[in-house]
């Protein structure tokens, strides 16, 4: 799957912000490019692995399509 990210360079520090706009919230950062992109190829993956939720026996799970 291919995602969109931006990176940004800090000024003082020198390292590199780097986030997904498509997925709110997942962000990394990372002393060189390189190490950012490594970093926001994992956060990806943790941000998509699915959650696992206890349900209560007699609960209903739909989906919605918005």
């Amino acid at each position: 799957m291919k995602w969109r990210v931006v990176l940004e360079r800090d000024e003082e520090s020198g390292e590199w912000a780097i986030w997904c706009p498509e997925l709110p919230g997942c962000t990394s950062a990372g002393v060189t490019e390189e190490e950012a992109m490594a970093n926001i190829r994992e956060a990806i993956e943790l941000y998509l692995e699915p959650d696992i939720f206890p349900l209560a026996p007699k609960a209903v799970v739909r989906e919605v399509f918005v």
